[in-house]
């Protein structure tokens, strides 16, 4: 795969112009060529005729220091110079043109097309042609009698079509460059203001802690002013954290470190960390099995699969009226684990449920908060360890079911 690099752009695949070329080229019996803006050539020279065939494969016209190679890339350069179409005759007998691809105003390319006679040649001509490529000239002769000439007309009608054919493919190239630089311009912002969020908050929070434990005398208003400060602050720190998670999701920088664990563990702290929020509104957590997976031990990272469990579970308390009830089940089979967490909660509509994993997607009914990013973090690390992470709903009304399955390597 040969790529060219173009300033502040994605590569230029010129593998992606080669059908399209060699079908201009089957259907107009032209040759034809790509080169880069440094005179390169890339593609071809692609033949669509017999006499052209003859030329490629007898004669050193188009070899690398081939006088028709030199040609073309005389038309190359001022093509490119001139950002505008160039045409000459080699040897006052083939007929050759030049089309440059540009892209925001700049050529990064040039389409080299035609090897045609513009009028029926003769015996004289071919044998002076032939002489210069290294050809009999009664073979050229023999293969050029029974070509058909290519009129001016008829080459400006193929040089329009080849004109809206690379107009085509340089206004995908413009789009797919475009959301190329969104995304790199996105995922910078993410970054930088992830880092720089993060430090007042944590300056913050510091000097509220600080005031809680060594001011005893505060009024009980500001006691409560200050408490409330600091659940605040911990919600914003929560979402900044989610925004660096995303910003390395995005970015590609998110790792995970495997160490030793216990299911277990892990399950246990990560439901320590919701059960306030569950018992608040009276939702009873079932596990099962009642040992939470003690037995299960494997190579994993520990931290991050607590954070995917809290999520999970957090979004499963969120949208599961009070009184209801979540069941976590762990299962075990054919070297997998697999941890499923139910709710009784609101459901997921089908045609919401492939988007449930979407960066920013917040559900639109009822307790919609946050930055929608915790479950889309959570799915990224789950394939981090070679799992995956689903979702299933009967619809509206009827809870939802999250599976998380990760592989098992004992230790």
């Amino acid at each position: 795969m040969i790529k060219a690099e173009l300033p502040d752009t994605t590569p230029v695949n010129w593998d992606d112009w080669q059908t399209p070329l060699r079908q201009f080229t089957e259907a107009t019996g032209l040759v034809t060529s790509a080169y880069d803006a440094a005179g390169v050539r890339h593609i071809g020279p692609l033949t669509g005729s017999r006499l052209s065939a003859l030329l490629a494969e007898r004669s050193t016209l188009w070899a690398e220091d081939g006088p028709g190679t030199a040609f073309e890339r005389t038309l190359v350069h001022k093509a490119r110079e001139q950002k505008a179409s160039a045409s000459g005759q080699f040897d006052e007998g083939f007929r050759v043109c030049a089309q440059p691809l540009l892209l925001r105003g700049q050529v990064y390319g040039v389409l080299v097309f035609g090897w045609r006679f513009a009028d029926f040649s003769s015996p004289l001509a071919c044998e002076r042609i032939a002489k210069q490529i290294g050809l009999a000239g009664h073979l050229l002769w023999n293969a050029a009698r029974l070509d058909a000439p290519v009129s001016d007309k008829r080459m400006s009608t193929y040089a329009g079509l080849l004109k809206t054919l690379s107009s085509t493919l340089d206004r995908q190239r413009e789009t797919i460059d475009d959301l190329t630089r969104v995304n790199r311009t996105r995922e910078l912002f993410l970054a930088a203001v992830s880092h720089e969020m993060r430090t007042p908050l944590s300056a913050l929070s510091m000097r509220i802690e600080l005031l809680l434990r060594t001011m005893p005398d505060l009024p009980p208003n500001a006691v409560s002013g200050l408490e409330a400060m600091r659940v605040h602050v911990r919600q914003e720190a929560g979402m900044v954290e989610d925004l660096i998670d995303a910003a390395r999701t995005l970015t590609g920088q998110m790792s995970i470190t495997r160490t030793p664990v216990v299911l277990g563990q892990v399950l246990r702290d990560a439901i320590s960390t919701v059960e306030p929020h569950a018992h608040a509104k009276q939702i009873l957590l079932q596990v099962t099995p009642a040992d939470h997976g003690d037995p299960i031990r494997f190579e994993a990272d520990g931290r991050r699969l607590q954070q995917v469990i809290w999520n999970v579970l957090f979004n499963a308390v969120k949208f599961t009226p009070v009184g209801g009830v979540i069941r976590i089940t762990i299962r075990r089979l054919d070297g997998m684990v697999e941890i499923d967490i139910a709710d009784s909660g609101q459901g997921i509509e089908a045609e919401d449920l492939p988007h449930v994993f979407g960066a920013f997607r917040l559900q639109q009914h009822d307790n919609a908060s946050g930055l929608g990013l915790g479950l889309y973090i959570a799915r990224r690390i789950v394939e981090l360890h070679g799992g995956t992470l689903s979702v299933s709903s009967a619809g509206r009304g009827q809870g939802a079911t999250f599976s998380i399955r990760l592989p098992v390597v004992p230790l």
